[in-house]
């Protein structure tokens, strides 16, 4: 009979505790000490390297250093080259060093279509059972002979640096839309992701023809089944989907990527309990309807970063998520000049999970002040590069072994142990890259142990489980498991990991750290708490391989998110209920709006005029706003209906200063959807730009809400809010006006006739404080 692995692993802890006085594998320094991460850091996080690097994907690879991929562009202002694909690596996520680009001009996938400029978007790249995986938009390709025909491409590579190896033909090929010849629907934006029975997917698409999900085949290189709709068309693009507690959650962009200074790039959110949707937001709103959902994660915030959009998912070595995306300079928009390519860095923030839901630093959105920067390193956090540091006690017979891909790392030659020679904390986190020899039977272990007690997070190559266990005196007290799918070859690396925080033991394993577990396994050890507990790896027999191993104190999740404004005290001489028949006196009017007052509503056809450009035929209806911070409020109810095409009829707020400086919230029309956009126009380099961001869903009837603060600079920062009933707002993003500005609120009713606005009320209140 064999012994049990949790006994086995607790008296290995024995002998490794025993003997932490013993000798280490190598004296050598370990080049990942304290010293080598940094503490602190400022956005943008690619300055060290390039000034636009757009649609950032990132990935840690087997060798210990994490790897960035972006977009097809000319790295660096007046360079004029591009790069297909441009690589960096850091080995603290906040520095980043240029390492290549993926592809050459003259080594495109066969199928690029050189003669039309072919260009490589949005890469995703990935690491599944020992090969990496970069899945790509070829922009134009041979498939056809139409123009705009994108598809999805993949390469693959031994190395995060390649060489990469593009397949013969696409794994999405050229969709065709309804307008014929010419006419594709945009095959933009992969992300992928296994499913925890091991089958892998692909999201893809983007606002033309919307985002959807397909199998693929099991070496990830075809899509096999029939995709699936997940997020309707003409509002989001950019997926990058991860699973957490049980829900899968689909971050998409929305907006335009690219319009300058007035860009209103975002990142929105839903879930879903099964890959393939249906995904709401965080009030219940399917991403897949005409009046859309999408919770808001990340969007322009007032400070220097708009067009905040393009994420990927990553989680450093404390257990903290972080979102890299790019953002633009509202001051410094464009790459070369005052137009053409726009310059998007990368940027890094802190992705927090508060209620179910992810949210940029508790709702504060993207930082351009000094951050505390990833835990990436420290005395306890190895990648054996450089041997192992006398931080670190080892029993039985570990050999160092290196190779193109991995580097340096520990493999087993018998029963052996590596832990830390002091505490890592109460709330720990423990982690490791492990693969086993073929045939091998012998379980590795990620422990947490102190005394006599342990908890372990075992993978067992024989019975193909995850197991976590608490062990008292070598005996097992507690223990779950969840399978380890078949079709996963744990010949190959795999990340594994073993968090104790809030009282539970959660073990996890996956490919590669993005988000999308094969197995996950927890166990409730609140009162087991663990006080100086070691941490480190265990091998049982010989055949077991160990490579990037940390043991440190687990992040602290955040607990609270930044408040909703609320109004104070109400403005009556600013505001109207609409109580009468006539406007009262504290309307002005510009244009002659064409509106009837009765039954305690403003009703007001939408006119066809605009304000956007340089026309600026549209009416206006605005009034005076106090000198301190104000909260504007009005209930808009529409007949624009919803799935039909009625660009781009609309209603909503305005806050004014003049016809080419202005910013608007509107319940808008914007093709087959219906969005609340908040967009602004300003002067910008001789011409005016406009540009828009997307708050919450609407509805029949959609509440709306300006929200103006002044900063400490005096300019004036104006946020948008939504709520479909009047008690539940969901944030959105801020437009900004000069210094000294004078702003007015009002209303606005435009986009083109046929649909018809009612107003219940204007209302200006101060700014609660508090």
């Amino acid at each position: 009979m064999r012994p049990s692995a949790s006994l086995t692993v607790t008296l290995a802890l024995t002998l490794a505790l025993a003997a932490a006085a013993a000798p280490s594998t190598g004296a050598a320094p370990d080049h990942d000490g304290a010293a080598g991460s940094a503490s602190r850091y400022r956005n943008p996080v690619s300055t060290g390297f390039a000034d636009t690097f757009a649609d950032p994907a990132v990935v840690r690879g087997k060798d210990g250093w994490w790897y960035a991929y972006g977009t097809t562009d000319p790295l660096r202002e007046g360079e004029g080259t591009r790069h297909l694909i441009p690589t960096a690596r850091s080995t603290d996520l906040v520095s980043w060093e240029y390492v290549g680009d993926a592809f050459s001009e003259d080594a495109l996938p066969v199928w690029a279509d050189r003669s039309r400029g072919a260009a490589l978007w949005a890469p995703d790249v990935r690491y599944v059972d020992g090969q990496y995986r970069m899945y790509y938009v070829v922009t134009e390709t041979t498939v056809t002979d139409e123009p705009n025909d994108s598809a999805i491409g993949v390469a693959t590579a031994p190395t995060p640096t390649g060489p990469w190896t593009p397949t013969a033909e696409p794994v999405v090929g050229p969709r065709h839309g309804a307008g014929g010849a010419g006419d594709f629907l945009w095959t933009f934006d992969p992300s992928h992701v296994v499913a925890p029975d091991g089958t892998e997917h692909l999201f893809y698409g983007s606002y033309y023809g919307g985002i959807w999900t397909v199998p693929l085949s099991a070496d990830g290189t075809q899509a096999v089944g029939e995709p699936v709709q997940v997020a309707i068309d003409n509002k989001y693009e950019g997926a990058y989907v991860v699973q957490r507690d049980g829900w899968w959650y689909l971050f998409a962009s929305s907006a335009n990527c690219c319009a300058g200074p007035t860009t209103g790039y975002s990142v929105h959110v839903g879930r879903s309990r099964d890959l393939a949707g249906p995904y709401l937001d965080r009030e219940g709103v399917p991403l897949l309807q005409s009046r859309a959902g999408g919770t808001p994660v990340v969007a322009p915030n007032g400070n220097r970063w708009v067009g905040t959009g393009h994420n990927a998912v990553v989680t450093d070595l404390a257990g903290q998520d972080w979102l890299a995306y790019h953002a633009i300079d509202r001051d410094d928009p464009y790459l070369d000049g005052t137009d053409g390519i726009n310059e998007r860095p990368m940027l890094l923030d802190r992705l927090d999970w508060l209620d179910g839901w992810p949210t940029v630093r508790g709702g504060a959105w993207a930082s351009s002040d000094e951050q505390r920067a990833p835990v990436t390193d420290g005395r306890t956090a190895t990648t054996f590069a450089d041997g192992l540091s006398r931080a670190w006690s080892t029993t039985g017979p570990w050999a160092d072994v290196d190779e193109p891909d991995a580097g340096r790392y520990l493999r087993s030659d018998g029963r052996a142990t590596v832990v830390t020679r002091s505490a890592v904390g109460k709330d720990a986190r423990v982690e490791a890259d492990v693969r086993f020899d073929a045939g091998v039977a012998a379980p590795a272990s990620l422990v947490l142990t102190a005394r006599s007690v342990a908890l372990t997070a075992t993978l067992d190559p024989a019975t193909r489980t995850l197991v976590v266990a608490r062990t008292e005196r070598g005996r097992t007290v507690d223990r779950a498991s969840a399978p380890v799918p078949e079709s996963v070859d744990l010949t190959t690396w795999h990340a594994t990991a073993l968090t104790v925080r809030g009282g539970v033991a959660r073990a996890e394993l996956t490919h590669a750290r993005l988000g999308d577990p094969l197995a996950t396994v927890a166990l409730d050890v609140r009162h087991h708490a663990l006080p100086g507990a070691r941490g480190g790896a265990v091998a049982r027999g010989a055949g077991v391989h160990v490579d990037n191993l940390s043991a440190l104190a687990a992040a602290r999740p955040a607990t609270r998110t930044v408040a909703v404004p609320r109004p104070g005290a109400l403005l009556r001489d600013l505001s109207d209920e609409f109580d009468g028949t006539t406007l009262d006196d504290g309307w002005r009017t510009v244009r002659d709006p064409r509106v009837t007052v009765a039954d305690g509503a403003l009703t007001w056809p939408t006119e066809a005029a605009d304000l956007v450009g340089p026309t600026n035929d549209a009416g206006v209806l605005l009034r005076d706003v106090p000198e301190t911070d104000w909260v504007a409020e009005t209930r808009l109810t529409t007949d624009l209906g919803t799935d039909t095409v009625r660009n781009y009829q609309q209603g909503g707020l305005v806050a004014y200063v003049d016809d080419d400086l202005w910013a608007r919230l509107s319940h808008v029309a914007i093709w087959n959807t219906r969005q609340t956009e908040y967009g602004t126009e300003r002067p910008y380099a001789g011409r005016l730009s406009y540009g828009g961001t997307i708050v919450g869903p609407p509805d029949e009837t959609t509440w709306l809400r300006l929200v103006h603060r002044t900063d400490r600079t005096g300019e004036h920062d104006v946020q948008a809010f939504t709520s479909t009933d009047g008690r539940t707002w969901v944030a959105g993003g801020v437009w900004t006006f000069p210094a000294g500005s004078d702003l007015q609120v009002g209303l606005v009713s435009h986009g083109g006739a046929g649909a018809t606005n009612q107003f219940d009320y204007l209302r200006v209140s101060r700014l609660a404080r508090g």
